[in-house]
């Protein structure tokens, strides 16, 4: 049987790979020159970028994907541990390295509240227990009414989940201090949401973090997604790169393949990891749409950002692996984020900063630095050059002023990658990075769905479907995806 893929992102690279293996024909269809979707790579100069995903979490996960082939992460790329885990700068003066080691997290918060040790010790544990529940009973379950999301054990755990509960009202129980509670909500960023709005139950990410580790795979998450495109191509699929998919090809609520510019490829089935929404608006005749514009509108969409890519021809000491720089009054970054009236470039940013080279010593020249600069943005807003140039100004005052280093002299590679880009490169929805926000309706049951609604051989994987953001949460709907093919066609 032949399947179409349509993106190669890593839902695209799982899902081509998984169903090769099952015996189906594979061609994977993708808009740009390389694999990896939103893992692209840029390099200049000697200067090596992970366009995107930098964070490598969730171990086990990447293990139990590879496992499916009788194969290990080990296999293809060596793994890094990083210490730190992570800097952050909490707006006020304070930094604080986070550990590899439990013992010295646990002194971190001893040292910012009375008994903080023992409170992240008792919250670690509920992570813990969530993470365990999640993976065993929820990640990897495809959701088709409620009755699939309120079954066996889920029912019996479901209050533990606090799944009602907000995540900042959840960490508020536990803790008092800013720091404390800046440091167990950060990531949640990651996952398209504020503490305000996502549910409790994604307090599992302070397990993933701080407990099953920070990784780097030497060669940067580009080495990732190439090791699943080897992996998938020793199965026999064929990857198209710089095709772009025009149309899928609908009859009687029936996929019968995809046309590109270049040709047309007929289908048993297709498996779409594009854009979900471009996808079905663009590439989808009305009638077969299983969600339409007002659908889209409707929906609490993950933040777009401006991404600055610069290499400087000397090290940047005060800077970690990865580096955040936390804002006093974070909860403004998330109002200019979520709330339709205040959305606009923010006035006192939040930001990430990646630096592999601080690690992997062929991300850049001898002596000198990659740096990778996030910034979350509403998506939507308005975006030019004028504005791109006068943010990057804003963010490189504060980075050299916080950082004490004088940055500008020693560019000399500079990309600025921001909203008009991420629609142009990834046909994302208003210039989202991350898709769909993971609020209480927006998770498992209320994500769109993995089969489309009106087409039967039509399946979707990525960012916007169950379980949601993030590589390791694609590869879970890609084995989803492949497990439902895989009972209905074989």
């Amino acid at each position: 049987m032949k399947a179409i893929v349509v993106g190669s992102g890593f839902g695209g690279l799982a899902a081509s790979a998984l169903l090769a293996k099952d015996g189906f024909s594979v061609t994977v269809l993708e808009k740009n020159e390389g694999p990896g979707g939103r893992a692209s790579v840029y390099s200049e100069g000697g200067y090596h970028f992970d366009m995107g995903p930098s964070w490598y979490l969730m171990p086990d996960v990447y293990e139990r994907f590879f496992a499916e082939f009788s194969r290990k992460p080990s296999d293809f790329y060596e793994l890094k541990r990083l210490d730190p885990s992570y800097r952050i700068h909490f707006g006020n003066g304070k930094v604080a390295d986070i550990s590899p080691e439990l013992g010295k997290n646990l002194e971190l918060f001893e040292s910012l509240e009375p008994g903080g040790a023992e409170k992240l010790k008792e919250y670690l544990e509920s992570a813990r227990e969530k993470y365990d529940l999640s993976i065993n009973e929820l990640l990897y379950r495809d959701y088709r009414s409620i009755l699939d999301f309120l079954s066996g054990r889920l029912i019996l755990e479901g209050r533990k989940l606090h799944v009602f509960e907000s995540l900042d009202k959840f960490v508020s129980k536990y803790f008092r201090s800013d720091e404390a509670k800046k440091i167990v909500e950060y990531s949640i960023g990651f996952l398209g949401g504020s503490p305000k709005n996502t549910p409790a139950f994604y307090h599992i990410m302070s397990h993933i973090d701080l407990t099953l580790g920070v990784y780097y795979p030497v060669g940067g998450m580009r080495r990732v997604a190439s090791a699943m495109k080897e992996m998938a191509e020793s199965y026999g699929v064929e990857f198209r790169f710089n095709e772009p998919a025009k149309r899928i090809e609908i009859e009687n609520r029936v996929a019968r393949g995809v046309t590109t510019a270049q040709g047309a490829y007929d289908a048993d089935l297709v498996i779409v990891n594009a854009d979900y929404p471009y996808s079905e608006l663009h590439l989808i005749e009305p009638r077969y749409q299983s969600y339409d514009e007002r659908y889209w509108e409707s929906r609490v969409l993950a933040p777009s950002a401006i991404v600055i890519y610069l290499g400087v021809d000397r090290v940047i000491e005060p800077l970690a692996h990865h580096t955040l720089f936390l804002d006093r009054n974070w909860e403004n970054n998330f109002d200019e984020i979520f709330d339709p009236e205040r959305a606009g470039w923010p006035k006192s940013p939040s930001y990430y900063v990646n630096v592999p080279s601080r690690t992997d010593p062929t991300a850049a020249p001898p002596g000198c630095d990659t740096l990778f600069i996030l910034v979350a943005l509403a998506p939507g807003i308005e975006d030019t050059p004028v504005l791109r140039e006068r943010f990057y100004d804003k963010i490189m005052d504060h980075l050299e002023a916080t950082t004490g280093e004088d940055i500008r002299h020693a560019i000399r590679v500079k990309r600025i990658f921001a909203l008009k880009d991420f629609e142009e490169r990834y046909n994302a929805y208003k210039g989202t990075a991350l898709g769909l926000s993971h609020t209480l309706f927006q998770t498992a049951l209320w994500r769109p769905a993995h089969q489309s609604k009106k087409v039967e051989n039509l399946y979707y994987s990525g960012h916007y479907t169950h379980p949601g953001i993030g590589v390791p949460m694609t590869l879970i709907s890609s084995t989803i995806v492949a497990r439902e093919i895989r009972n209905k066609y074989l």
